[in-house]
């Protein structure tokens, strides 16, 4: 773990060096004034030297600056090391998830990924600055201190020995407990997110069932739950202080009152006095800093662990060492395929084999969970087969490159997604050197033309994250003339056209029987009348091919299709009776 994120300290190395050096340096200069302090007191003040009082002060303040100086620079160099180190987490964090299959993907939760990407990485971010500048500060203080008092008077520093050893023991009891529960805050976090991320997403769904209230309460259970974990750990971090205080105080009146006796009796001068007492509040103080770190530490273990997670993680999927990066035409097989979402999970394809020429339109039909979706997602590689062959254009899917294949293998998904910016930023995700006339002639294909033109700005117009000014049926199109700009070899249609009318459904059915004529067109479709002048159609039934053939074939052969059909045409059911995709 700490080799994976220590690979991310990266350029700011020389920082990372630095800034503890100018720590010490600081500390250095701070253990130096007390004994300053009591040359001019012994030597100075008491001796009535004034020379010497002036030529030790100005001393103090060319070491004063020095410290201050180091101090600074410390911060500056700390807090550039601190924030570099974090930007590049985000980063890595982020780069590596883009490599993810969909596999990858499915282990991690949305809400638990933005977790980690901000306030895990904030953590770090802290416990790393803290590392550089307290946890080197705070210990070679506490040293220095130790040692210099010891010079000055052994006897009396053995008190400082007692009070360390002392506090180190409450620390040992008190960090433990404490950071079991902040351990738990950060998997609190999680639910915290997901909270609010399916509230804020489905917000017109909340406000259309009147959910307010009971959002409300979700949230605030999970809000409890986080305060309730810190505040059961800071009672006991906060035990620090009144026994730090207490320790302070005992150990100042011992030495004030063993130093004077010694002071009586001429084994310690006035000014040693002052020095000691001043390395006192040195120790102690380290000692409290030194226990705050092991918090923080402990607190950014959990942080650390799971950021290590997504930087180790690698993709189920992976490009072969020679891959081909030139897709013959649109001709897809799959042989004796089955495919299971996890290992020795439940297969949802089963025995699949099927042979679709270039050129061809597909029709996929089938009830909710005969697995549609998971048989078209074998095709663009975005999950492999559990056995079997998916064949492209004559080759194994596993041959490609994943982005040359996906270039040629355009999708539609189910859940439309639009991202904020224009319309023509969106469109340009499928070719980002598109011309507008290119944007256009697709917008025009996947029937988008006509509403864009009535928008006040057209192709120029803003679309809000998500797509939330837009129609259903509007993001649907132009998802599909998205999709078009890729001039794909094979293009998938995953009931990318239920939110349109069936006018416009058949428009643009013919639109692409027309204009894209070699390319391969899969089209899963829960209304029949949007696959019947498929060239064949493939009706799917828990997770296997129950027929495949033309729409009069299917109409005297496969029951399933004949049902299906009967209850659309009759207007007497509804398709979803029967189970479809997943």
């Amino acid at each position: 773990m700490l080799k994976v994120l220590g690979a991310q300290i990266k350029e700011f190395k020389k920082d990372s060096i630095i800034t503890p050096l100018f720590m010490i340096l600081e500390v250095i200069m701070e253990m130096i004034i007390p004994l300053l302090m009591a040359s001019i007191i012994d030597e100075g003040v008491n001796a009535g030297n004034m020379n010497h009082i002036l030529k030790v002060g100005g001393l103090m303040i060319v070491v004063a600056i020095i410290g201050l100086f180091a101090g600074l620079m410390g911060a500056k160099f700390g807090a550039r090391a601190s924030t570099g180190f974090a930007r590049n987490l985000r980063k890595a964090m982020f780069d590596n998830i883009q490599t993810y299959s969909f596999s990858n993907i499915d282990k991690y939760s949305t809400s638990s990924l933005i977790t980690r990407l901000t306030t895990d990485v904030t953590n770090l971010q802290n416990s790393y600055q803290m590392i550089l500048r307290m946890a080197m500060r705070a210990p070679a203080s506490m040293i220095i201190a130790m040692v210099m008092a010891f010079s000055i008077n052994a006897r009396l520093a053995s008190i400082y020995l007692v009070a360390v050893v002392f506090l180190a023991c409450m620390i040992g009891l008190i960090v433990p407990r404490a950071t079991k529960h902040f351990r738990q805050v950060f998997e609190k976090y999680d639910e915290l997110n997901s909270s609010v991320q399916e509230n804020v997403s489905a917000i017109r769904v909340v406000k259309a069932y009147v959910r307010e209230d009971y959002e409300k309460d979700k949230f605030a259970k999970a809000n409890q739950n986080i305060y309730n974990m810190f505040l059961r750990a800071e009672k006991l971090v906060v035990l620090n202080m009144p026994i730090m205080q207490a320790t302070v105080y005992a150990c100042i009146l011992l030495i004030s009152w063993l130093g004077a006796k010694t002071i009586v009796a001429g084994g310690l001068t006035t000014g040693e006095l002052m020095s000691l007492l001043t390395y006192c509040m040195n120790i102690l103080m380290s000692l409290m800093m030194v226990s705050m770190i092991f918090v923080m530490l402990t607190m950014s273990y959990a942080s650390a662990k799971r950021i290590s997670e997504v930087l180790q993680e690698k993709s189920d999927l992976t490009n072969p060492q020679n891959p081909i990066h030139e897709v013959a035409d649109g001709s897809i097989a799959f042989k004796n395929v089955d495919f299971s979402y996890y290992s020795g999970g439940k297969e949802v394809l089963k025995d699949i084999n099927i042979d679709i020429k270039s050129g061809e339109t597909i029709g996929i039909i089938g009830g909710t969970g005969s697995s549609k979706s998971s048989l078209v997602n074998l095709i663009s590689r975005l999950y492999d087969a559990t056995s079997g062959e998916v064949i492209v254009g004559g080759h194994n899917v596993k041959d490609y490159d994943m982005e040359s294949l996906r270039n040629q293998v355009s999708v539609v998904l189910q859940k439309n997604v639009l991202f904020s910016g224009t319309i023509l930023d969106n469109l340009r995700w499928g070719n980002k050197e598109a011309s507008e006339e290119e944007c256009k002639r697709a917008c025009e294909l996947a029937c988008a033309d006509e509403f864009i033109q009535r928008m006040p700005d057209k192709y120029h117009t803003y679309i809000e994250q998500g797509g939330t000014n837009v129609s259903g049926g509007q993001k649907q199109r132009l998802c599909i003339a998205r999709a078009l700009l890729k001039k794909p070899k094979i293009l998938i249609l995953d009931d990318s056209t239920s939110a349109v009318d069936t006018a416009t459904d058949a428009k643009i059915r013919k639109a692409f029987a027309e204009e894209i004529p070699n390319t391969t067109k899969l089209i899963i479709a829960q209304r029949v009348s949007s696959v019947q002048s498929a060239d064949r159609i493939i009706v799917m039934d828990h997770g296997r091919i129950s027929a495949f053939g033309t729409h009069e074939e299917l109409l005297e052969t496969s029951e399933i299709y004949r049902e299906v059909y009967e209850s659309q045409t009759g207007g007497s059911g509804d398709f979803d009776e029967n189970g479809g995709d997943m």
